[in-house]
């Protein structure tokens, strides 16, 4: 069950990722619950997964478009989240 605290900072990735981004597509999930004793844990940063869609995407490399993703949720990183992976597309690129 996430608190409230969790809510609220899931709230804000996806606000600033669909500010940054306008993405079609934005799938955050916590996976935090996985990494429970893991030193970026007790520091109280998150673990989550992005599945993120976005025209803005097209015609960047992998680097690029994660640096797009990193960029929109920089002042968060290493204090509340803790590691993002993400799975990054551009529209052309889904099925």
């Amino acid at each position: 069950m996430m608190t409230n605290d969790t809510t609220t900072r899931m709230q804000r990735i996806r606000t600033r990722l669909e500010t940054a981004l306008s993405p079609l597509e934005c799938v955050l999930e916590d996976d935090s619950a996985r990494h429970q004793g893991h030193a970026g844990a007790a520091s109280g940063g998150g673990h989550y997964n992005l599945r993120i869609i976005s025209s803005q995407f097209e015609g960047l490399r992998l680097v690029m478009r994660h640096r797009l993703v990193y960029d929109s949720v920089h002042d968060m990183m290493h204090n509340e989240i803790h590691a993002l992976a993400i799975v990054a597309l551009a529209p052309s690129e889904v099925v």
